[in-house]
């Protein structure tokens, strides 16, 4: 795809409301060009990985609602240290990858991902480009946070601030 590697990414993050609950809130990504990447990540694996899909899901509203996104769900450093791009699987051992990127127990950027089908991540082009574009918004993100245009709301469950990046 067209939008990995450029020096003006534009996006916003885009606060999934059905996902998000009292523990944890969830966020996407939307590109320029419309592609919000956690509803792209859905689309490309449902017919073949729908029971995978299912256990994501529902493993993200347990999150959102009762146990809010623990260390343990997530492959941690899947990107540079202190990035907070991690993985989330349908199972433990499954293959499946959701790249995200993860503030705390209380919010989750979700991105894309797909089915890791070599040993390492750069083996596999699309996963190599997806695990790419969530550390390059990560770094946007923390350019942000530490220049106070994005806070978290006061139950830290949110980010406040502006989350068009366009500049």
């Amino acid at each position: 795809k067209s939008y990995h590697y450029r020096s003006k990414l534009k996006f916003s993050l885009i606060k999934i409301e059905h996902f998000s609950g009292e523990r944890s809130t969830f966020y996407t990504i939307q590109l320029e060009d419309g592609v919000v990447l956690f509803d792209e990540f859905l689309e490309e694996n449902s017919k073949i990985y729908e029971k995978e899909l299912k256990n994501i899901t529902q493993r993200i509203r347990s999150m959102a609602n009762q146990t809010g996104a623990q260390e343990h769900f997530f492959r941690q450093k899947e990107g540079k240290p202190g990035d907070g791009v991690c993985a989330l699987y349908d199972q433990p051992k499954s293959k499946l990858r959701l790249y995200c990127i993860r503030y705390g127990n209380a919010i989750v950027i979700l991105g894309g991902g797909g089915r890791k089908t070599t040993r390492t991540l750069q083996e596999d082009s699309k996963l190599d480009k997806e695990n790419k574009l969530m550390r390059e918004l990560s770094q946007k993100i923390t350019v942000r946070v530490k220049a106070g245009e994005i806070d978290f709301s006061v139950d830290e469950l949110e980010f406040i601030g502006n989350l068009e990046f366009y500049d």
